[in-house]
C-alpha cells in the first residue's frame, strides 16, 4: 500500500477519539509555550458579540466585560480570533475530506428552542465562569487555576440535572424510525467524494500558506502559529467527533466513560508540560475563584446538554451542515453578551473580591504540581464511582424484571 494512499484513508476515516484527546492535550502545553495564552474559544466569541454590538452604534468603551477581554483589533489580527480562524478551516478540511458535509434541518421545533435556550445558558455560563469546557476545564485545570476545579465540578452537577430535565416528556422527540433491510442497496457517490477531498485539500492548503505568510510576510509568528494550532485542533476534534458535552452527558444516559477518562489522562499529560514552561518564565492563566465559576460552570453544564453540544461540538458540527448547531453557535454568542452586559452590576459580588488561586503559589511549586495530580485522581475516581453507579442501577432493573 502507497504511502499516499494510506494518508488518504487516514484522512477519510474516523480517528480513535482516546489517542485524539491525549493529542489535543499535547498541543495545547506547545500552544501556551509559544503564544502564552490556552487554548479557548468563547472569549473571542464574547469580542464578536462586542463587534455587533459596536456595528449597531452601541458604545461598549465604558463596559468592564469587554475591557478585560479586549477588543483591540479584530479577528484578524488578535490570536485567538486567528486560531478560531484556523480551527474552522482544519474542520472544513476534515469535514469534506471524510464526505460528511450534508444539510440537515432540526428534527423538531422543540429541538430550535433548545439549541436556542441551551445556547444562551451555555454561553452565560461559560464567560460568567470565564471559560467554557476548554478555558476552565481540559486548558485550565492544567495552569493551577483553582477556578478551573470549582467550574469543573459544578459543570458535572449542571450536566446531571441538564440530563434530567432533558429526559421531561416533553423533549422527546416525536420522529419516526423507519426499519431499512440489510438488503438495501447503498447509493456511494463516488464522484462527491472525490470532489469534496480534492476541495478539502485545497482548503486545508489554503489555511498552511496563510499562517505561512503571516509568519513570513507580515512577521508575525505568534499569529501563524496560531493559525497551525488552530487547524490541528479543528481537525483533530472533527475526525474524532470530540464533544465535552457527550464525554459528561454520557456517563448519567448510558454509564460510559471513556471519552471522560481520556479527557482527565489528557489533562494529566498536559499538566507537567504546562509545568515546566511555568517553571521557565510563562505565566499562566489564573481566574477569581468565587461564586462565579460555581454557578457559571452549573449554568454551562445545564445549558450545553440541554442544546446539545459545547463549544467544540457545535463547531465541528455546524460545518457539517446541521442546521441545529448553527444555532447553538447564535446563542452562545448572545450568552456571552448578555453576560458582558450585566457583568459591572454582578462581578464585585460574585467575582472581582474573590482571590485568583494559584495552586503552585498556594502549594509550593511541587507542592502544587502534587496537588494538581491529586485532584485529577479523585476525579477519575468520581467518573468511576458514577459508571459503576450506573451499572448496578441498571442490573438492578434488569434483574426486577
Amino acid at each position: 500500500m502507497s504511502i499516499t494512499h494510506e494518508l488518504k484513508r487516514m484522512l477519510t476515516s474516523f480517528w480513535r477519539p482516546t489517542p485524539a484527546v491525549i493529542a489535543l492535550g499535547v498541543l495545547s502545553v506547545y500552544y501556551f509555550g509559544i503564544t502564552g495564552t490556552y487554548w479557548a474559544v468563547t472569549g473571542e466569541f464574547t469580542r464578536w458579540g462586542g463587534h455587533i454590538l459596536e456595528a449597531s452604534g452601541v458604545d461598549i468603551s465604558d463596559w468592564g466585560y469587554f475591557n478585560i477581554m479586549g477588543m483591540q483589533g479584530t479577528s484578524l489580527t488578535r490570536v485567538d480570533g486567528v486560531m478560531i480562524i484556523g480551527m474552522f478551516g482544519g474542520i472544513i478540511a476534515a469535514t469534506l475530506w471524510g464526505n460528511k458535509l450534508k444539510f440537515r434541518l432540526p428534527a423538531s421545533r422543540i429541538r430550535i428552542y433548545q439549541a436556542l435556550i441551551g445556547g444562551i445558558i451555555a454561553g452565560f455560563g461559560a464567560r460568567l465562569g470565564m471559560g467554557c469546557n476548554l478555558a476552565s476545564l481540559f486548558t485550565g485545570i492544567p495552569q493551577f487555576s483553582a477556578h478551573a476545579w470549582f467550574f469543573t465540578i459544578a459543570m458535572i452537577v449542571g450536566v446531571y440535572f441538564g440530563v434530567k430535565f432533558t429526559q421531561l416528556k416533553l423533549f422527546r422527540s416525536k420522529v419516526q424510525m423507519q426499519a431499512i433491510s440489510c438488503d438495501t442497496p447503498q447509493i456511494v457517490q463516488k464522484d462527491r467524494a472525490k470532489g469534496f477531498f480534492t476541495f478539502g485539500t485545497i482548503v486545508f492548503s489554503l489555511i498552511m500558506l496563510w499562517a505561512l505568510y503571516l509568519i513570513f510576510v507580515v512577521g508575525s509568528t505568534k499569529l501563524g502559529v496560531a493559525m497551525l494550532f488552530g487547524s490541528a485542533f479543528g481537525l483533530i476534534i472533527a475526525k474524532a467527533q470530540i464533544c465535552f458535552t457527550s464525554a459528561f452527558r454520557d456517563l448519567f444516559i448510558t454509564g460510559r466513560s471513556q471519552m471522560s477518562r481520556a479527557i482527565v489522562i489528557a489533562m494529566a499529560v498536559s499538566t507537567i508540560g504546562i509545568f515546566s514552561y511555568i517553571l521557565i518564565g510563562v505565566p499562566p492563566k489564573i481566574m477569581w475563584a468565587g461564586p462565579n465559576t460555581i454557578i457559571g460552570g452549573a449554568l454551562f453544564g445545564f445549558g450545553i446538554v440541554v442544546a446539545g453540544g459545547c463549544e467544540c461540538g457545535w463547531m465541528y458540527r455546524a460545518v457539517e451542515g446541521q442546521t441545529h448547531f448553527w444555532i447553538v453557535g447564535i446563542g452562545n454568542v448572545i450568552g456571552a453578551t448578555l453576560l458582558a452586559f450585566v457583568w459591572d452590576d454582578i462581578a464585585p459580588l460574585v467575582a472581582t473580591s474573590w482571590p485568583k488561586i494559584n495552586l503552585l503559589e498556594s502549594f509550593g511549586a511541587y507542592g502544587g504540581l502534587l496537588f494538581n495530580y491529586l485532584l485529577l485522581f479523585l476525579l477519575f475516581l468520581l467518573i468511576l464511582k458514577i459508571e459503576k453507579n450506573y451499572s448496578k442501577k441498571l442490573n438492578g432493573a434488569n434483574y426486577a424484571k
